[in-house]
């Protein structure tokens, strides 16, 4: 589609040198596209019958005062006739130009924000990469000057899901939860079993949680629940959801959670059904 408007693009600037210097459409750029031939065949009549316009066209001094003969007027008809089709395919121009130049200015505005998430995305993932390193309860250690031999450690990455996992879930026991998702965001894509992806999706779920982003933490948990509805975790993600909903002074949906927690798990694990009886109290659950 956008090949065949650049092609009426082409022959429609070829329709305005043809009005103005009366040069061939011969001349113009060749085009493939079905609607662009169709165009060119159309200036092509325009042009043959212009000049045949112009050539029966009677040559009378401006000072004579003989009427004018019938095929003079029917000419001068045929050419107002020309100049008005000239003129619409002039308007047309003018208006796929207006379109390419809006098509290319959004194509630079998408350049120039995907160019800034990338520059982004990599400049967390550096950052993120020292913070998700340093133990539990410690800062990290001063890192000594480099040689200029000597390849900075910054500059490994971690190349697997598994390696990115470990990183945010140090990260989180830091409570560097921004490192954290950061972590479990590439993890998730680059996990190939159902078990990596479910536990990147809840480590993602607990690192917005920590960074009080509970909106988007219930549904990072609630994704959590689906990818797995039957697993261990499953009960975990739930009871997270009602955390989260709770948090946002959403009482019914926090209620809700627990209910499908308590029907769809009766044997969970003593510490979950602890969290549910205390979630059901400061909900007001009935």
């Amino acid at each position: 589609m956008r090949g065949a408007r650049i092609s009426r693009f082409i022959i429609l600037s070829s329709v305005s040198l043809l009005a103005a210097g009366g040069i061939a459409p011969a001349h113009a750029q060749q085009v493939t596209s079905r609607e662009g031939i169709a165009l060119q065949n159309q200036i092509q009549q325009l042009s043959e019958q212009l000049q045949q316009a112009q050539a029966n066209a009677p040559q009378s001094s401006p000072m004579a005062s003989s009427p004018v003969p019938a095929g003079g007027a029917s000419n001068g008809d045929l050419v107002a006739q020309l100049l008005q089709r000239v003129s619409t395919l002039e308007n047309e121009n003018r208006e796929m130009r207006g379109e390419l130049d809006q098509l290319t200015n959004q194509v630079q505005t998408q350049n120039a924000t995907l160019a800034k998430q990338i520059g982004d995305m990599q400049f967390a993932a550096q950052n993120g990469g020292g913070g998700a390193g340093a133990s539990a309860g410690t800062a990290p250690a001063q890192t000594p000057a480099a040689s200029p031999t000597a390849a900075p450690p910054a500059t490994e990455k971690p190349t697997t899901a598994i390696d990115l996992l470990k990183m945010g879930q140090a990260a989180l026991k830091s409570r560097d939860y921004a490192t954290a998702q950061i972590d479990a965001s590439q993890a998730l894509k680059l996990a190939r079993t159902p078990n990596g992806k479910l536990e990147s999706q809840f480590l993602l779920a607990q690192s917005l949680a920590g960074q009080k982003q509970y909106r988007d933490s219930a549904v990072a948990y609630y994704d959590a629940y689906n990818r797995a509805p039957k697993s261990p975790r499953a009960p975990e993600a739930l009871l997270g959801v009602s955390a989260s909903m709770l948090a946002l002074g959403d009482k019914s949906s926090a209620c809700q959670a627990l209910q499908k927690l308590e029907g769809e798990f009766p044997s969970a694990s003593p510490r979950v059904k602890a969290a549910v009886t205390s979630f059901k109290g400061r909900a007001s659950c009935h």
